[in-house]
């Protein structure tokens, strides 16, 4: 350790980033998670938390800058809890989300990719369709809160912009912040989301009680002189039903590379980033190589966000979802594209051992489970042997879990690997792999 000569804080060389974009550093043989800190830095710390085997700080100040090191676009980064890699150069912070899945499928499951794929990018800016943002009343700040809550804390941002969001929606921030001041209901609407179509915008307001008639009328006016939809839910997500106008066109995506509309609710889940969605979604289909003929199962189908440009192939493709709203809608997608004759669809849990065992066997598989991963599914497919599996995961730790049993329990090969930018400015990792089977 190293201690400044005139303020006898301590400093640290920041060595390399965490899973959560924390500079780390080794000092007096304890890792030291220094909060903005980027590689190559020689900061001075001050430390929030002390264990024995490690310390969080954050920076005091920065004594050498490291070169990857740029302004924040955000004037609330810092502060708000949604990015936490602004500081940070676009091309390293990808390099740093690499690292971050090679580390993990290394660590914890000992395996490697025979090819790393490179990163699939699109836009840096504007790109979030998709956001929940808090509201809460604060008389101190002068009145309602709308925003994405601080870091670290459940405390709402007081922001009034923001740069990830698609510049329409970021300009609606301080409308609805004066909405909410003049509701009546202003201390009973904890949430709104955000749902962007290809052609429509529709808010949906988590409403604890049902909005008076001044309410309803301001509610009313405030979609006509912005153009959203609004959808009020009261309870759970499936309550959310529109508002104003109560007549509306649905909202969908696109993927043109297939010729396809996907069709989904304002609550339902979709990828935020529908440009690297795209992209993802050719990856994922280049990677499967369907064919017609063959049987492919398509996991965690969610929309048919795969299960359609895989039916398209001409495969035939059974689309197993635990969600049976969600398979409705799938359902549904699949008829409106065309596509009902190859599209089978099943409820199942499969995040259960005996589900996943009576799933029946398939050429090729195709996964994107939540968090959680997929150790019961993959488990199962030593039974059912698909020569190839395309695995979309959201957090490389779990992907890395089941790597394991599929390689080293098995018997497949971890053929290629690489990372999805799908939220650029945050750590989040989204990652996509193939295994394949050798026969």
């Amino acid at each position: 350790m190293e201690l400044n000569a005139q303020s006898s804080m301590p400093t640290a060389l920041i060595e390399s980033l965490d899973r959560e974009a924390r500079g780390v550093a080794h000092v007096g043989g304890k890792a030291v998670f220094v909060d903005n800190a980027i590689p190559g830095e020689l900061v001075e710390y001050a430390a929030y938390r002390k264990k024995p085997a490690w310390e969080a700080a954050q920076i005091v100040r920065i004594e050498q800058e490291g070169a990857a090191r740029v302004s924040p676009r955000c004037a609330f980064f810092g502060t708000c809890g949604g990015c936490s890699m602004q500081h940070i150069e676009e091309r390293a912070q990808v390099a740093a989300k690499q690292r971050v899945l090679e580390d993990a499928l290394w660590h914890i499951a000992r395996v490697h990719a025979e090819t790393l794929m490179r990163p699939l990018q699109g836009l840096s800016w504007g790109y979030r369709h998709r956001a929940r943002l808090s509201v809460r009343w604060v008389p101190k700040k002068g009145g309602s809160l709308v925003g994405f809550r601080e870091r670290k804390s459940r405390y709402v941002t007081d922001m009034t912009s923001c740069e990830v969001l698609p510049p329409r929606i970021s300009d609606l921030l301080r409308p609805l912040r004066a909405l909410v001041d003049s509701l009546d209901m202003q201390g009973r609407l904890p949430q709104i989301e955000i749902a962007v179509g290809e052609e429509q915008v529709v808010l949906v307001f988590r409403v604890l009680v049902s909005p008076g008639a001044a309410d309803a009328g301001r509610l009313r006016q405030f979609a006509e002189r912005h153009g959203v939809h609004l959808w009020l839910q009261p309870e759970g997500p499936d309550s959310a039903r529109p508002f104003w106008p109560l007549a509306t066109p649905g909202l969908y995506y696109a993927l043109p590379e297939y010729g396809l509309r996907i069709a989904f609710g304002p609550t339902d889940f979709t990828q935020v980033n529908h440009a690297v969605n795209r992209l993802l979604v050719v990856r994922a289909l280049s990677l499967l190589d369907p064919r017609p003929g063959e049987r492919i199962a398509d996991f965690f189908c969610g929309l048919g966000n795969f299960t359609l440009p895989i039916a398209g192939r001409g495969a035939e493709v059974l689309g197993v979802e635990g969600s049976s709203g969600l398979v409705a809608r799938a359902q549904e997608n699949a008829r409106a594209n065309g596509l009902a004759d190859r599209c089978r669809f099943a409820i199942a849990d499969l995040f259960d051992a005996a589900a996943c065992a009576g799933l029946p066997a398939c050429d090729k598989v195709l996964l994107d489970p939540p968090r959680e991963g997929a150790i019961e599914l993959v488990k199962s497919f030593a039974a059912k042997s698909p020569s190839r599996i395309v695995y979309v995961a959201c957090d490389p730790a779990t992907l890395a879990r089941d790597s394991g049993v599929l390689v080293h329990v098995q018997g497949y090969r971890l053929a290629a690997a690489g990372v999805v930018n799908m939220f650029p400015h945050t750590s989040h990792v989204e990652s996509i792999a193939l295994f394949e089977r050798d026969r």
